[in-house]
């Protein structure tokens, strides 16, 4: 079962270099994620977004502080137990889509599934169904270079739930795309938090995606603030 708070971020701080060069990149950051929220981090280019997100993710270490994700200490854990947590409960949506170039797109979302331990059939299905609701239906045995680049990032969409995720990290999920297909795809990634509940947290320089989410959070000289 999830945690009562899917992220809890207590005097997290991060710093680079040493000395004289030492570089502060997050100073004392808090935050509580509650199951099923939608959050926005913002903030200029060069804030610690991404660098937020991967710790969150378990992806990089703090400096300092603590970070729970789904009640997990991510610093108790080693690499071995942070990866089984993602696999179980992440997904991840990337502006570059990160999808591997040898694979369809049926064989891209049934992947992590298969990852995991299950069945090809099952996979098969999941990947299946997802990729119809999403409307590629018809572009299962295509590979990443002869889709578009929103049906890459629909693709990439359906991947991160296809292992229906508590918690889903999406980095500038539509930065790469024109101004309608990104509409679609926030369509798409706010349809599916919606249906099934999953707690998005994303990182944004896009003004109107971060309205829709129910907070929004912005980074600033390291300090991480929550707007009305």
């Amino acid at each position: 079962m999830p945690a009562e708070n899917i992220v809890e971020v207590h005097r997290l701080s991060k710093s680079v270099g040493q000395g004289a060069h030492q570089l502060s990149i997050l100073t004392g950051v808090e935050l509580v994620v509650k199951p099923a929220q939608s959050i926005a981090l913002v903030g200029e280019s060069g804030s610690g977004k991404s660098t937020l997100l991967a710790i969150l993710a378990g992806l990089d270490d703090g400096s300092e502080g603590e970070v729970l994700l789904l009640g997990q200490p991510l610093h108790r854990l080693n690499e071995e137990q942070r990866a089984a947590l993602r696999a179980r409960h992440v997904g991840f949506v990337f502006q570059s889509f990160m999808l591997v170039p040898t694979l369809n797109a049926l064989e891209n979302v049934q992947l992590p599934a298969l990852l995991r331990g299950e069945s090809d059939k099952t996979s098969r299905q999941q990947a299946t169904e997802l990729l119809e609701q999403l409307g590629l239906g018809q572009r299962l045995r295509h590979l990443p270079a002869q889709l578009s680049g929103g049906e890459q990032q629909r693709v990439a969409l359906a991947r991160a739930f296809s292992g229906r995720p508590d918690l889903l990290f999406a980095d500038e999920p539509t930065g790469n795309l024109d101004r309608q297909t990104g509409e679609r795809i926030a369509d798409l990634l706010f349809s599916l938090n919606r249906h099934q509940a999953t707690t998005l947290i994303l990182v944004t320089h896009d003004e109107q995606l971060a309205a829709r989410c129910e907070r929004r959070l912005r980074l600033r000289d390291g300090r991480l603030w929550e707007e009305s």
